[in-house]
Parts: structure tokens; C-alpha cells; sequence
């Protein structure tokens, strides 16, 4: 088993042991797939529900919608700033050096708001394209764990199902195996942090003339 496919599609999870061979033409078949070596995941739900959502996914979420939001009202006060002043030149309340001045000005602030929402945007998108691609691997490390006895010899995404007996739901079981691999990953990216934080302090240490102790033992030679 190599690859869950996310889409409303079925995958065929590769089984351990030998395969059996396709049946004759006479239809004698040697091997028939049994309920139980079928399983659903209800892929949505499982991300959802996971720490990984809970503790990152829906900050990112929040993020990209607030970045929206404020690209959408510095958009729309630029919109309105412009028409404004277009309606002070047509009353002829305002010269027309000053009415380009203006123009000027509004056109210099949208270039600088459009060069900066754009870099936000491109950092938005891979931040959430990292994500998707995080979230991906977690399900299917732990499709593989589950699975690494090859019992499944179907495993389908729940979203490509029509009606399933639910003692064919795995979901749980997915569920769990995700949060567990999550919090090893996160444990394991605390320890990377901490070695790294310990060793910065030693380096700092070091360049500003401070050694430790026992690196400053001088032996002595007896005489």
C-alpha cells in the first residue's frame, strides 16, 4: 500500500502475501474478495477532527480569511477614496493640478497595497499548500500502519460510497493512528528545537569569550 488518492475515487491498497491470480474464463474463481477485507475512511472527517487541524490548520484558516478580508477593504476604501475625488474635479471643487496630485498619490499607495498583498498571498499559499501536503502524509502513514498486515485489501474513501455496513468503518481507528504519529512528529520536532537552542547558546557562549569550566582545567606537569 503506497498511495491514498483524496478524491471521491476508491483505492485499491496493496495486500501483503501473495496475490491471487485473476479468476478463468469459465468464472471459477479461486479467490473472492470477503466483506472484511474491505474497509471505509471518512477521509473529511478525519482531518477535521484531527489535532493537526485543531492546533494549526484552523489558525491558518483564520489567517487566510482575515488576509482576504483586509485585501478586500483596502480595495474597496482605494475604490472609494478615487471615486470621491473624481466627484470633488467634476463639481469643480478642486483644481485640476491638485486633482492629479491626488490621483497620483492613490495610484503610488494601490501599486504599493497590490505588491504587498501579492507577497502575502504567495506566503498564504504555500503555508496552506505545506499544510495540505502534511495532512495528506499523516493519513496515509497511518493507513499504512493500520494496515501494514495487509488486511485491508480495499480500503475506500467514504465519500465514494453509497451505503456500507459501518462495521466496515476504520475512521476511528485512522483517527487515533493520526494524532498518535502527530504528536511523534511534534515531539520529535521539540527535541530538534531544544538541541538546536542549546548549541546556539553554546556558540554564542563561545565567540563571547566564555568557556565553560572544565574547559578551562590548565594541568599541571609534576616536576
Amino acid at each position: 500500500m503506497k498511495r491514498i488518492f483524496f478524491s471521491a475515487m476508491f483505492v485499491a491498497l496493496a495486500a501483503c502475501g501473495p496475490k491471487s491470480q485473476p479468476a478463468a474464463a469459465t468464472g471459477d474463481a479461486t479467490d473472492e474478495v470477503k466483506s472484511y477485507d474491505i474497509a471505509y475512511i471518512q477521509v473529511e472527517a478525519v482531518l477535521a477532527e484531527s489535532d493537526l487541524y485543531k492546533k494549526e490548520g484552523a489558525a491558518l484558516q483564520e489567517k487566510t480569511q482575515k488576509a482576504q478580508n483586509s485585501w478586500a477593504q483596502r480595495e474597496k476604501n482605494l475604490q472609494a477614496e478615487a471615486a470621491k475625488l473624481q466627484e470633488k474635479y467634476q463639481k469643480g471643487l478642486i483644481t485640476t493640478n491638485d486633482a492629479q496630485a491626488q490621483q497620483e498619490s492613490i495610484q503610488r499607495r494601490a501599486a504599493s497595497y497590490q505588491n504587498s498583498a501579492q507577497k502575502e498571498a504567495r506566503t498564504l499559499d504555500e503555508e496552506n499548500f505545506v499544510f495540505t501536503n502534511r495532512a495528506q502524509d499523516l493519513l496515509q502513514r497511518a493507513v499504512d500502519e493500520i494496515n501494514a498486515d495487509g488486511k485491508y485489501k480495499l480500503i475506500i474513501n467514504a465519500s465514494a460510497l453509497i451505503d456500507a455496513d459501518t462495521t466496515l468503518n476504520i475512521t476511528p481507528a485512522v483517527l487515533a493512528k493520526v494524532n498518535e504519529l502527530y504528536a511523534a512528529d511534534q515531539a520529535e520536532k521539540a527535541n530538534k528545537n531544544s538541541g538546536f537552542s542549546a548549541s546556539s547558546r553554546f556558540g554564542r557562549a563561545v565567540s563571547a569569550g566564555f568557556c565553560p569550566a572544565v574547559f578551562r582545567i590548565k594541568w599541571k606537569v609534576k616536576g
